[in-house]
């Protein structure tokens, strides 16, 4: 991965629908040069996907971003049934003040809170500290 790569990969975190040919004129390249290069980053796994940044409260909807914490030799475990949840929409390893920080959503605060629970219940799952989003910004 070179510099190039790494502008490239900041564009599309700006605007994940840019068009490889507006692309390619920032960059100075052909279009066939950026569609190879995002092939390349997406192979590499550098690029895992691409995704709406959705403001869930103007959705009537409630999300938070919830550390967790957890014994670590259980780490995986808990990583793995996490994962599977339907109201996690992002998932992370930290080092900061939570191993694990999920990104979560609900239809109802009382679903939260219940679904918050429902982490707390996992073996392995110490703490869970849930910051519940009041306004997207960026």
């Amino acid at each position: 991965m070179d510099e190039k790569d790494i502008r490239l990969t900041l564009e599309l975190m700006k605007n994940g629908r840019a068009k490889k040919i507006e692309l390619a004129k920032i960059f100075g390249v052909t279009e066939t040069a950026i569609r190879k290069r995002i092939e390349k980053l997406e192979q590499a796994g550098v690029i895992l996907g691409y995704k709406a940044i959705i403001d869930f409260k103007k959705l009537g909807l409630f999300s938070s971003l919830t550390g967790i914490d957890v014994e670590p030799e259980k780490l995986w475990n808990v990583v793995e049934k996490i994962k599977g949840l339907k109201n996690v929409v992002s998932l992370f390893l930290t080092s900061g003040d939570h191993v694990i920080m999920a990104e979560v959503v609900c239809e109802s605060m009382q679903e939260m809170m219940s679904f918050h629970e429902q982490i707390a219940k996992i073996e392995g799952v110490k703490r869970v500290c849930p910051a519940v989003i009041v306004e997207v910004v960026k």
